[in-house]
């Protein structure tokens, strides 16, 4: 695919002038045909890998998707968009199923999102050679090694015998290495690509606290953040309505969400929560997997998940915008024995349990938290981030280096065939069955540790692991493995900072200044945020959908008072230029004419530039030439000098034919403002700049009468 055209695509359909890393090649690896697993953490931009091929391949592109509320929320937000969208699953009418029948059959659709439950509803009119790209979202949930295991997930391995030239996309946002090589295995896709983005969500801050006192903190922490959205994570449903009904008599928007609610009310609190009626969800794990919400600002773990996968999602749901985010994780040993229990009757107890005993490790930490959670997935980081409680509150540390070799040089000569619990029976020579039944008192390295005490090699081996010095094997029975960080430590002299094991009983965990108010009621980003709330009330869809905060935000510093000018704005495309740029185009200038005290502004001395131009008696061609300007932006240009009574004459600029032709629609539309009714009016046969002109004009003269 020419990449040209692949690059108009993405700004026309979604906005953006440039990919993200990962993104192009994955597209190409579509556009040949390949198969492909795509690693992309929460708000990396997965969709769009198999959402833009879809655009541009032949026939229609189908997604398997897990839930009824992420497909709905997916093809609201390509709606959006532009693009022809649909979902099809059982709780749709035979009606409404019908008519997507009838729009794929006419070719209609780009994209059709499918619950695995409801495959056999597609057999009914899919061929092989109808369908261009099938890819399989939240791919983990195929995998009994991933966190988040559905038996319904297991069916999709028949996709590939059923379309076999047909190129297969397996997206995730949490995989490890032995669930991604699941995945592969169980959708007969053994030779697909792998493309793992970085983890690295550097906008997000992490901080564990321990779980005293939890909701007095909590009260602390949202109390300045009034206007943003978050989610407060339970373990139990008894917590969420607690906690929901706490915060309500404190005077926030809360709203408690788990399995047991009614589906209709569990629908309407995700609808207000999704549509920023309430700003807080205190909510069971069950919340979230089907939000794209891209405003969450914070959230909030009260329990201990059960599991390093499902934390890094359910914290990937903050800031999925780019901009700053907070994630607070409180710990307790009541949590883990909670956990502990029901992970006992799972069947995969042993693989959970190890999990669990992993996020514990985490939890208690003494070394940066972004590179524990990075080197679980495989990318080894060796700087610290600076933006976890650890960085911001550091430990005491020492040369650990002797430490770590004797460990690694352990692990290394047990043919990292081992567990903790037995590398640290080696290194301190036990004499006990698990080592003598080995002979493992044979190797060099037996008790070349017996000089530190038990608990202080568990915790310093957990320090190697989050260090990324070592990995858990967890489909090879949770045997510790060197890292190529490791080979440095052993064969190259890399030093090790190890931090001091504390007294337990002596731990002071530093207090952590809450944020002040972040948003001012009378800014700009303010404004254009209770437009975009507005229109989507209006509109009856998410405010995310029309534009997420980083837009706004662009907007706020760019301050773009043309279309052409509006289209230059990230996450600006023709379809939402043509449905909501006069708004917000309206909204900038009324606010710069609010804030302008006397002083040109610099978006002023560009109409004054073009009025010089347009005095030189210069065609509109020749300004735009002159200026470097589209010529849109020129008519628009004025459009304005026209209603602000400069000496003008806009007819000049305008065929009669054109005049008469926008009057009679004007007539017939019964529009004064929007511009999109004319140009699809028109079938694009005349220009948006020459509307705009001819309206302005228009109305001119019906004032006058």
């Amino acid at each position: 695919m020419e990449k040209n055209r692949v690059l108009q695509t993405l700004k026309e359909y979604f906005g953006y002038d440039s990919f993200r890393p990962l993104q192009e090649k994955i597209i190409n690896a579509a556009f040949e045909g390949k198969d492909n697993l795509v690693i992309m953490p929460t708000g990396g931009g997965k969709s769009i890998c198999y959402q833009l091929p879809a655009i541009l391949l032949p026939e229609i592109t189908l997604v398997i998707s897990p839930l009824i509320a992420l497909m709905k929320d997916q093809v609201d937000g390509l709606t959006a968009n532009g693009v022809p969208a649909a979902f099809l699953n059982s709780s749709q009418t035979e009606n409404e199923q019908q008519e997507i029948f009838k729009k794929i059959d006419a070719k209609e659709l780009k994209l059709l999102y499918v619950a695995p439950e409801s495959l056999q509803f597609v057999d009914k009119f899919m061929s092989d050679g109808k369908v261009s790209l099938i890819a399989v979202d939240e791919a983990h949930c195929i995998s009994s090694w991933g966190h988040d295991f559905r038996p319904a997930y297991t069916q999709l391995g028949y996709l590939k015998n059923r379309f076999p030239t047909t190129p297969m996309m397996a997206l995730t946002a949490t995989a490890d290495k032995a669930t991604r090589h699941d995945i592969c295995r169980q959708l007969n896709i053994p030779n697909a690509e792998k493309h793992i983005a970085s983890f690295d969500r550097k906008n997000l801050s992490l901080e564990v606290r321990p779980g005293i006192k939890r909701f007095e903190q909590i009260s602390n922490f949202v109390k300045n953040r009034k206007k943003e959205s978050g989610i407060i994570y339970c373990l139990s449903r008894k917590n969420t309505e607690e906690l929901a009904e706490k915060l309500q008599r404190k005077g926030f928007e809360a709203e408690a969400y788990h399995a047991g609610l009614a589906a209709d009310k569990r629908i309407q609190i995700q609808e207000d929560f999704i549509n920023d009626r309430s700003k807080i969800i205190c909510a069971t794990i069950a919340f979230g997997m089907g939000i794209d919400k891209s405003n969450i600002r914070w959230v909030i773990h009260y329990n201990m998940p059960k599991n390093l996968e499902g934390y890094y999602q359910e914290i990937g749901r903050a800031g999925r915008d780019g901009l700053p985010s907070d994630t607070m994780l409180f710990h307790s040993y009541a949590d883990v024995v909670q956990l502990q229990k029901f992970a006992s009757n799972a069947k995969n107890e042993e693989v959970q349990l190890a999990k669990l005993d992993r996020m514990k490790q985490y939890a208690e930490a003494l070394s940066c938290r972004r590179k524990i959670l990075l080197s679980y997935f495989g990318e080894l980081k060796q700087e610290d981030c600076g933006n976890c409680d650890i960085c911001k509150n550091p430990p005491q540390f020492f040369d650990g280096t002797i430490i770590a070799q004797k460990a690694l040089s352990c692990i290394f000569r047990l043919k990292e065939s081992e567990p903790i619990t037995v590398v640290i029976d080696v290194l301190r020579g036990s004499q006990n069955e698990a080592v003598f039944s080995k002979n493992y008192q044979q190797i060099k390295t037996f008790g070349i540790g017996k000089d530190i005490s038990w608990h202080h090699w568990q915790q310093y081996i957990i320090q190697l692991i989050n260090l990324g010095l070592l990995e858990i094997a967890f489909h090879r029975k949770n045997n510790l493995q060197l890292t190529s960080l490791a080979r440095k430590v052993l064969f190259e002299s890399e030093k090790v900072q190890l931090a001091e094991v504390p007294d337990r009983k002596k731990i002071k965990r530093p207090e952590v200044s809450e944020a002040s108010e972040k948003t001012v009621d009378n800014s700009l980003f303010e404004k254009l945020r209770q437009l975009r709330l507005k229109i989507a009330r209006e509109e009856e869809i998410p405010a995310y959908l029309i534009f997420n905060d980083a837009t706004l935000k662009e907007m706020e510093k760019a301050r773009p008072m043309t279309d052409d000018e509006f289209l230059q704005i990230n996450g600006v495309g023709r379809q939402k230029m043509q449905d909501y740029g006069y708004d917000f185009i309206k909204e900038i200038i009324a606010f710069s004419k609010e804030k302008r005290t006397g002083k040109k502004n610099k978006k002023g001395d560009t109409y004054k530039t073009t009025l010089a131009l347009l005095q030189q008696d210069l065609s509109l061609e020749e300004i735009a030439k002159e200026r470097g300007l589209a010529l849109t932006t020129i008519y628009s240009h004025l459009a304005k000098l026209y209603n602000d009574n400069e000496a003008v004459e806009p007819k000049k600029y305008i065929s009669k034919a054109d005049l008469k032709a926008v009057a009679k629609a004007k007539q017939e539309l019964e529009q004064t403002e929007a511009l999109k009714p004319y140009f699809d009016h028109f079938e694009e046969a005349i220009d948006y700049g020459v509307i705009r002109l001819a309206l302005a004009v228009l109305e001119k003269e019906e004032a006058k009468t």
